[in-house]
């Protein structure tokens, strides 16, 4: 058996392996996008595991999905294309505001999938099944030491990802974001609105946010390979320090950085002197806060913790 499958393998194409890998992809950004579905995943990171139940409905032209948080505090964010409501029913909160990335389970890939072939190498592996489903896997190896690898589960029938491995440079798992059950196809739309009808009283929080121009002055002078700035926004984030009747605002500057499937998000904002610097690694996500004169500096991303300390001492600010 083991040489028999040995002889296929050589005696395969590369090229149209490769090609038939790429359109795996493609099918699996489609479906995510196109079809109808509802189902519960769970997500993995380091010791820490959280429970959501994701429903994805295409009303014409407009994408209405629901996100459930299962485990610990009840959450419940509500999407209407890209803007995005946050029920919080312990502290009577809604929050408003605009998603800056495309990147939620199970639509990860944010870019033409033919991209990705020039930073990682892309190729079919073994089927399986998932949540019941019969599937195939397609495998992202990276071609620098500056990204992770991925390995990708999608559904043979739709191609709607079912699982996503995140995989380190001993090809170990370090995230995993799975489903445990799927339906496909027949959602009914009220199954996307919020469970919560009537939130009178509740205080609404909006995440102000409106783009930055390119002249801002901040830049990150070395990215990894392929990674280019897909965002730049303004936030108005509110703090409420003990006693205040008014939540005091703050403005943060958001870069966004992506290669297509991983993001780095770069935060500044005036600095506080009360933060120490430092770096941390939970799973396979690493930050990094520092200080860049008057400003502080926060560099999150899925990312190797060679590519986050690239990224943060590459950082810039150049007066106009």
């Amino acid at each position: 058996m083991c040489f028999a499958f040995s002889a296929s393998a050589e005696n395969a194409d590369p090229v149209s392996e490769r090609r038939d890998a790429q359109a795996w992809l493609k099918k699996i950004q489609v479906a995510a996008q196109k079809l109808n579905y509802s189902g519960t995943f769970v997500y993995q990171q380091a010791n820490q595991m959280r429970t959501s139940r994701i429903t994805h409905l295409l009303d014409g032209k407009n994408e209405l999905e629901k996100l459930e948080i299962l485990d610990g505090k009840p959450r419940e964010y509500i999407r209407n294309n890209d803007e995005v409501i946050c029920y919080v029913p312990d502290a009577k909160t809604l929050f408003v505001e605009k998603r800056v990335t495309h990147d939620v389970f199970p639509a990860i890939l944010a870019t033409n999938p033919n991209d990705l072939s020039e930073f990682y190498n892309v190729r079919k592996d073994e089927s399986g099944r998932i949540a019941g489903h019969d599937c195939q896997a397609i495998v992202l190896e990276p071609k620098d030491n500056l990204r992770y690898g991925y390995k990708l589960w999608a559904e043979k029938g739709s191609g709607l990802l079912l699982r996503a491995q995140t995989l380190n440079e001993k090809s170990e798992v370090v995230e995993q974001i799975s489903f445990t059950q799927i339906a496909i196809g027949g959602i009914d739309r009220n199954r996307v609105r919020p469970t919560i009808s009537n939130t009178q009283g509740w205080h609404v929080e909006n995440a102000v946010m409106s783009p930055s121009s390119a002249s801002s002055g901040w830049t990150a002078k070395f990215l990894p390979p392929g990674f280019r700035k897909i965002r730049e926004v303004k936030r108005k984030l509110s703090e409420e320090p003990v006693g205040a009747v008014q939540p005091s605002p703050r403005e943060v500057l958001q870069m966004v950085y992506s290669d297509g499937i991983a993001a780095i998000s770069v935060f500044i904002e005036p600095g506080s002197q009360s933060r120490t610097e430092g770096s941390a690694q939970q799973g396979a996500m690493n930050i990094i806060g520092k200080r860049h004169g008057d400003f502080w500096l926060t560099i999150v991303g899925e990312v190797p913790s060679t590519a986050i300390r690239q990224v943060a001492n590459s950082i810039e600010f150049k007066s106009k």
